[in-house]
């Protein structure tokens, strides 16, 4: 989880500012800023109004559904009252279509007058008296990718304006831009960001557009500069752009997976879970392999609708809790084969030179029957002489201490997961009769 804000983090955040200032004097030459915020040591939590809400501005002909301070309101109370805050959901993030069309007299945003009346202090207020934090979005370029105002040329101000507001996080889109710009402009607003001394954790979109031009992303400097990035398209609300997504980041993970640590993640986008283009076991599928990917965790459903079996992938604490992983160490896919894929995390605990793992078995197939995936212990990298407590994430399922020797057979449903945790264990293993597990998912 990331740190609530207190003066005392404000302090903290000011003085290394101070003291990165005091070294970047002191070897002018060759300084570099960085981010400096101390922020994103996790993968941050929260409900993102985008994918599901998307640029709703009709709010006389549907006032439930619009982009509108009711709604980010209404999401606010049930992200507390629903239990997601108690699991770690932490963030109610604005998206695109807050804005006025133009910005005000003296330069600055102005929130939509129908829509957000109360104005976006108010709503961060509303949204910080929960516990929670707040979110917002602009975009690099001359307008956001719907068509308002952009930060080009007001970066500072616009910095200092989300401050006065008292944002905790915003996203930084990069339509209406060029892409050869975005390795002065993404830095720049981040330097503007902690110029105004309060946390804020700086979501960027700079790698994405860069890729889609066909530039090669700086990701030395992304990685200083930006807690959270994205790397490929906007999620949508079905099957096929979800295993778009497992796709680019398993078939580019050598590239990608050494940029993401504490804070500063790759972001595969969205869940989607709950809301109409994935059936159960396919919204399982993303709630693991974005924890196994070490993803930010941004929800972006109808709270006041979400079916009950959808809220308990969403709320499932052990499956969160590797995405939480404290050494920030993203997986990868360590097999693949006839549409079966094995997915690796190395996690916490660790004893002596060994980690602990979160193991997740796809099933790509959608030939309509359940695959059965047999593998040791060791097959799968896990090695350590003292052996591994193996649990079921999704059913629960203790199998005890196992052996590197042992093997395991689970029965995968098609477009379906099994996420297994397996905790290295301090003292050697006790020798007892060898016996395949057999796992499968009740009807």
């Amino acid at each position: 989880m990331t740190q609530r804000k207190s003066k005392g983090g404000t302090a903290t955040m000011r003085a290394a500012m101070l003291l990165a200032t005091v070294l970047c004097i002191a070897v002018l030459p060759v300084c570099i800023y960085s981010l400096e915020n101390g922020l994103a040591r996790t993968p941050p939590m929260g409900w993102l109004s985008w994918e599901r809400f998307r640029c709703n501005t009709d709010c006389e002909g549907d006032p439930e559904n619009c982009i509108s301070e009711h709604l980010f309101r209404t999401m606010a109370d049930l992200v507390v009252s629903e239990g997601y805050a108690a699991v770690g959901y932490e963030y109610i993030n604005v998206d695109d279509c807050w804005l006025e069309k133009s910005r005000g007299p003296r330069g600055e945003l102005v929130a939509d007058r129908r829509r957000f009346p109360s104005g976006m202090k108010a709503l961060a207020n509303y949204v910080h008296a929960k516990g929670l934090k707040f979110g917002i979005y602009e975009d690099y370029g001359n307008y956001t990718c719907a068509g308002y105002p952009g930060i080009l040329g007001f970066s500072a101000n616009d910095a200092a304006q989300f401050a006065s507001w008292d944002v905790d996080y915003v996203k930084l889109d990069g339509c209406y831009s060029l892409p050869i710009d975005m390795d002065h402009g993404y830095p720049e607003f981040g330097r503007n960001l902690n110029a105004t001394g309060r946390p804020m954790i700086y979501s960027c979109s700079w790698p994405v557009y860069q890729i889609y031009a066909g530039m090669n992303p700086n990701y030395s400097s992304i990685i200083q500069h930006c807690n959270l990035w994205r790397n490929y398209d906007d999620i949508q609300d079905s099957w096929a752009s979800l295993e778009s997504i497992i796709d680019y980041y398993g078939n580019n993970q050598d590239a990608i997976i050494p940029n993401a640590g504490p804070g500063h993640w790759n972001d595969p986008d969205m869940l989607i879970i709950g809301n109409f283009g994935l059936s159960y076991e396919q919204s399982k599928t993303q709630m693991a392999l974005w924890a196994i990917m070490a993803a930010p965790l941004m929800m972006s459903v109808d709270l006041r609708t979400i079916r009950p079996e959808f809220k308990a992938i969403l709320q499932n604490r052990k499956i969160i809790a590797v995405d939480q992983d404290p050494l920030g160490i993203q997986g990868r896919r360590i097999y693949k084969h006839k549409g079966i894929e094995i997915w690796s995390r190395p996690i916490t605990p660790i004893y002596q030179t060994y980690y602990s793992y979160a193991i997740a078995f796809v099933n790509r197939r959608t030939d309509g029957t359940p695959s059965d995936v047999a593998v040791t212990l060791r097959e799968l990298g896990l090695i350590s002489p003292t052996g591994y407590r193996v649990e079921d994430l999704y059913e629960e399922v203790d199998y005890g201490v196992l052996s590197p020797q042992t093997k395991i057979k689970v029965k995968v449903n098609p477009s379906g997961v099994v996420i297994l945790r397996a905790d290295v264990q301090p003292e050697r293993f006790s020798k007892r009769p060898y016996n395949p597990i057999f796992y499968r998912y009740p009807n």
